[in-house]
């Protein structure tokens, strides 16, 4: 067993929560055996003093 992790960057106009998950099952489409996600960064993109989309970089890790 061999496990492997993907680096992603997680986007969403809702949540850095509902982020993380999209990029997740995004991610499922491709490494079927996900194990585990790892946060690095969260970040915001703002206009007129509102977030108005949330950034994560993430790491997913998979098993071959």
């Amino acid at each position: 067993m061999h496990v492997k992790v993907a680096e992603l960057v997680a986007e969403s106009k809702k949540s850095w929560q509902d982020a993380v998950e999209t990029a997740v099952a995004e991610a499922s489409k491709t490494y079927k055996n996900i194990t585990g996600v790892e946060i690095y960064n969260m970040t915001a993109d703002c206009k007129d003093n509102k977030i108005i989309e949330y950034k994560a970089n993430i790491g997913i890790a998979y098993v071959e």
